[in-house]
């Protein structure tokens, strides 16, 4: 089949079955002939109107449907952009538009090779994209780039350049839920553009005029509802004026750089869209709250489709215990944590900046025996992102019943764990090497409702505590209570009687 120089099929006239692209590509088409006066769509024109809030990735799709499109022109033709568009859209297999966008942000060259800058832009957009609509604004992570290299670092090793089907594979694996948003993301942006690009000349145009009803005919269509991820403003996270300032002040010494890495927050928010991409879905179900009455209906449609993306982030993760704060040892840690049914993240920060994170699905309890089902993960993050393991009964904790191992252990071979706390949580083992615990961080993922059960439940043991202690008796009781006996063989044999 021959093409032309903008990349369209001569032999294909059939008419389109997508119309939201055929009016999208023809509206484009108007204003690239009225902004340089070419009969078909350049990337400039594609990137602003389509992607106004994220032109790079704009950027790169125009040049992955160009490349694909084989065209010789800078532009490509309204037939062109229908046809690889239709492609696009059409993909439904996971592992295909999985690597779609790792070729995508690559270098688009024969040898299909991905560099570690080029993960690294797919994964930062894959971030700025979930991060666009956080609850109180978009938000940023003065640590993003630590966690971004821990999973180039982790996917690369040393090597400088792989394979796109390599890379794949990797993510896959490790994190499965990262990559997806973005392809919800453009198959909205696509979908819906044409009706959200209002022009002067088409304001008598009903195809162009975007009214209240038809975005929300739109909306239920879809089904999206408003979801946002929430880390406890409760928590040191987001206390970071004190390390903000000494950053600005004098030099540092060697002691305040230790001081200041010691109080960076274990799960800054970027940790947490990470682990929400590489964890199953359990320790990450959204919460949906009421919808806003924005009446600005060009903006109703791309915000009520961006709360759909923050489903894949957790919508409530809750601070259960902070060593720094709450005091460390292990009856600090099980007040804190015993209790709490829900999904929850327990992070080990030790020497040599290693960062490790055992995922529980349910409570945690102690017995001897393994728990947990099949999505208990044990995790490095770290100073390189690995996902140790991810298998059913993995989990042990243990720090009463004689006769079998104290502490907290994760891993599916109880003869070699991957992980081995001790029953003082001061040491942890990995791989036979043997780190030194700085802190340590659980954090519950469940809703509003098992946090609230936990406090109740505490609540009441405190009270029944009290009960105990202060016990109404009388005389007669008295006479034959333990406590006298005792009280007699210590040489007190007066007592009143009465």
């Amino acid at each position: 089949m021959t093409r032309s120089a903008s990349g369209a099929d001569l032999q294909d006239r059939l008419q389109t079955q997508y119309h939201p692209v055929e009016k999208l590509g023809k509206i484009l088409a108007k204003k690239c002939e009225d902004a340089h006066g070419i009969n078909g769509i350049t990337e400039d024109i594609f990137a602003r109107y389509v992607f106004p809030k994220f032109p790079d990735l704009g950027t790169k799709l125009f040049r992955y449907l160009r490349h694909n499109s084989r065209a010789k022109t800078d532009h490509l033709g309204l037939t062109a952009f229908r046809q690889q568009c239709e492609k696009f859209l059409g993909i439904l297999d996971d592992s295909v538009i999985l690597e779609n966008y790792v070729k995508m942000f690559g270098d688009l060259n024969e040898t299909e090779l991905i560099k570690p800058d080029n993960l690294k832009d797919l994964l930062r957009t894959c971030y700025n994209l979930a991060m666009a609509h956080y609850q109180d604004g978009p938000q940023t992570c003065r640590l993003l780039d630590r966690t971004l290299n821990s999973v180039v670092q982790s996917c690369f090793f040393s090597k400088e350049s792989l394979s796109s089907g390599y890379i794949c594979r990797w993510l896959e694996n490790n994190v499965p839920r990262l990559v997806p948003p973005i392809h919800k993301y453009c198959v909205h942006a696509l979908s819906t553009s044409h009706r959200i690009i209002i022009d002067n000349s088409m304001k008598n145009n009903s195809d162009t005029v975007v009214s209240i009803s038809a975005i929300n005919a739109g909306e239920a269509s879809y089904g999206l509802e408003l979801q946002t991820p929430i880390l406890e403003k409760g928590s040191p996270n987001f206390n970071t004026s004190s390390t903000d300032q000494a950053s600005s002040s004098k030099p540092l010494t060697q002691a305040d750089r230790d001081r200041l890495i010691i109080q960076q927050p274990l799960l800054p928010l970027s940790e947490a869209w990470l682990l929400a991409g590489s964890l199953p879905p359990s320790y990450s179900r959204p919460q949906s709250v009421q919808p806003s009455l924005n009446t600005n209906s060009a903006n109703l449609a791309s915000h009520v489709f961006m709360a759909k993306l923050l489903s894949m982030v957790p919508s409530h993760w809750t601070l259960l215990y902070d060593s720094r704060q709450d005091g460390s040892g292990t009856n600090r840690f099980l007040h804190h944590v015993l209790g709490y049914r829900g999904p929850n993240l327990i992070l080990f920060r030790c020497d040599d900046d290693l960062l490790f994170c055992v995922a529980n699905p349910s409570e945690w309890r102690e017995t001897h025996l393994y728990i947990g089902d099949e999505d208990s993960c044990c995790l490095q993050l770290l100073p390189k992102f690995v996902m140790l393991e991810r298998k059913p009964k993995s989990l042990y904790l243990n720090t009463h019943i004689r006769g079998y191992p104290k502490g907290l252990r994760a891993g599916s071979d109880p003869r070699k764990p991957l992980l081995i706390v001790d029953e003082h949580f001061e040491k942890l083992e990995h791989r036979g090497l043997h780190h030194k615990i700085l802190s340590i961080e659980v954090w519950g993922c469940g809703n509003t409702q098992q946090r609230e059960v936990q406090l109740d439940i505490k609540n009441w043991q405190i009270k029944e505590a009290e009960r105990q202690r202060t016990v109404k008796m009388t005389a007669a009781d008295w006479m034959d209570h333990p406590d006298r006996y005792l009280l007699e063989l210590g040489g007190r044999q007066n007592y009143n009687n009465k």
